[in-house]
């Protein structure tokens, strides 16, 4: 199938959320209509600023009866603020985080296997998928309070493919569950988590139910619900996984597809872009067939290695033809793309190899031609007129130390992606 995915299912209605500032509403009136099941993994949770309206609003659909579940990562989140922990444990809201780090930290690499995926589903109807974390858009863990929000982008979902966000959130609760059960010796409680079902009630059930509902149900987004927002119905999409299990390639493996198949333009806007040799030769090979790649980038200083690691291969883009523009008047968190306003995706992944070998991150991916229409001239529109493009002759005129600092990132990169067994 060109441009496409065998997972691709017709009757979904797809909403394009730009920033906190559009996703968080758009939750909480979800939750706040929940009558059966809350479920929500995110990486970041901030309870503070315009997130805390999540917060409360999990808060009060426990308040009402429905069961709410909610998955932090333990890098992202360390801990949930011990007044939270309380208000949410006296209405039982069921909360876990994934991976806690421990005494060593990060210094294990095992701890790198992270939960980046940001998924939530209501009632086993509607989902969200995107890039957008729980916390305020003007708010930054490393630029601290930014002067414009920043530039992310999540969907609101109806129609098949929620089923298979039920279906892969739940098996990750029941595995966090049964390794709970196991630490505190409880083995007779950690076998029923691993069968997905719990001694103590019968949560498991009613997604089961859930999923098949959800499966024949269309959904009930609106599509006109604000003048910023823009969306689609009965599009073809699918929901793709990367873990480290059975989808350890899928998402990688429909970006080099899609890319090999475009005929025409290209569309990157990704937070962290330091693609492996795969995914940098099918762009190569693009533009020598004449195809425009363009490439939408972080343009400010976070941290040495997203910084240092990344300049190498950009240098190696634009020498190619390809256009590399960086992003500065806010933080850039996006990881969307799009090519011959066709396929389309919207998610948690980077293309880096912390994404692509190691976490657990989710896309929703289209070929409906109305959606890739709407993200190419969102995405052209910031291209053309909110960023700056990165000069060759200033790349390849870099000072020498530069360049070292710049190689020694890149080494130093792929050294601990072989201490994890892979090669990038």
């Amino acid at each position: 199938m060109r441009h496409g995915h065998s997972n691709l299912q017709e009757g979904h209605q797809l909403l394009l959320l730009r920033g906190g500032d559009e996703l968080f509403p758009a939750l909480v009136e979800a939750m706040d209509t929940a009558r059966q099941v809350v479920h929500l993994e995110t990486y970041i949770f901030e309870f503070a600023g315009s997130a805390l309206q999540v917060a409360e609003a999990l808060e009060r659909a426990a308040r009402r009866g429905v069961a709410v579940r909610l998955v932090v990562d333990g890098v992202g989140t360390p801990a949930v603020p011990e007044a939270w922990a309380r208000r949410f444990d006296a209405v039982g809201v069921q909360w876990r985080i994934y991976a806690p780090l421990g005494r060593l930290g990060l210094l294990l690499p095992s701890r790198w296997r992270r939960l980046h995926r940001k998924l939530c589903v209501v009632d086993g109807t509607v989902g969200f998928c995107g890039g957008i974390n729980l916390i305020d858009d003007r708010d930054d863990v490393a630029l601290g309070r930014l002067d414009e929000p920043r530039l992310d982008y999540a969907l609101r979902v109806a129609g098949p493919l929620v089923a298979d966000m039920v279906a892969t959130m739940e098996q990750l609760w029941w595995r966090m569950q049964a390794t709970r059960e196991v630490r505190q010796r409880a083995f007779a409680a950690a076998w029923s988590a691993l069968r997905g079902s719990s001694p103590v009630g019968d949560f498991s059930k009613l997604l089961r139910k859930l999923e098949a509902r959800a499966r024949g149900l269309a959904g009930e987004a609106d599509t006109d619900a604000g003048s910023s927002l823009v969306g689609v119905d009965d599009a073809r999409a699918a929901l793709l996984l990367r873990d480290n299990v059975s989808h350890r390639h899928d998402i990688e493996r429909a970006y080099l597809k899609a890319i090999g198949d475009a005929r025409a333009h290209i569309i990157i806007a990704n937070a962290y872009f330091i693609p492996g040799r795969k995914l940098r030769k099918a762009l190569f090979k693009a533009r020598e067939r004449g195809v425009r790649v363009r490439l939408l980038l972080q343009g400010r200083y976070e941290n040495f290695f997203q910084y240092r690691a990344a300049r190498p291969v950009f240098k190696r883009l634009v020498n190619a033809g390809i256009e590399v523009c960086e992003y500065a008047p806010s933080a850039l968190h996006a990881k969307v793309a799009v090519i011959d306003q066709r396929w389309a995706t919207v998610g948690s992944t980077n293309l880096d190899p912390l994404s692509l070998l190691l976490a657990r991150e989710a896309n929703v991916v289209t070929i409906d031609r109305r959606f890739g229409a709407l993200l190419h001239d969102c995405l052209d529109d910031i291209v053309c007129h909110r960023s700056t493009p990165v000069d060759a002759a200033a790349l390849n005129a870099r000072r020498w130390h530069d360049r070292l600092l710049d190689r020694m990132a890149f080494g130093i990169m792929r050294t601990l992606l072989f201490l994890t067994g892979h090669r990038y």
